[in-house]
């Protein structure tokens, strides 16, 4: 069974889990391995991770974010993160990850982001 599953919404790719608790060590590393399988999907160069239902995981399985998050910058596309339950939040402001991922409250806030320009653009 794939531990995630991958729409493409408005030219983004949006992951979804399909585990609510990623903790067992052969289920992460599938899941590092089919997160990084959607990289070459985002042809539009856009990418959300979306968290809901997911309210545990372990150290590993955000090695495994932070891996993605490399493999994202290195190729030019943009990693954005929604629904992100409480507990994993209150993982990633421990760990400071919550300053080098780009955190949304909703899928629809996030993809919304995406057209948003800056000051000059």
């Amino acid at each position: 069974m794939s531990a995630i599953t991958v729409e493409t919404k408005e030219e983004v790719v949006v992951v979804y889990f399909t585990d609510g608790k990623i903790l067992d060590s052969q289920r992460i590393e599938q899941v590092g391995r089919e997160l990084q399988e959607t990289v070459p999907q985002a042809t539009h160069k856009r990418l959300v991770l979306n968290f809901r239902g997911v309210s545990f995981m372990s150290s590993a399985m955000i090695t495994k974010l932070v891996m993605l998050n490399k493999t994202c910058k290195a190729q030019g596309i943009t990693l954005k993160f929604s629904d992100v339950s409480p507990n994993v939040m209150e993982v990633f402001k421990i760990t400071k990850l919550n300053k080098l991922f780009d955190i949304y409250d909703s899928e629809e806030k996030a993809i919304a982001s995406f057209d948003k320009k800056g000051w000059f653009g």
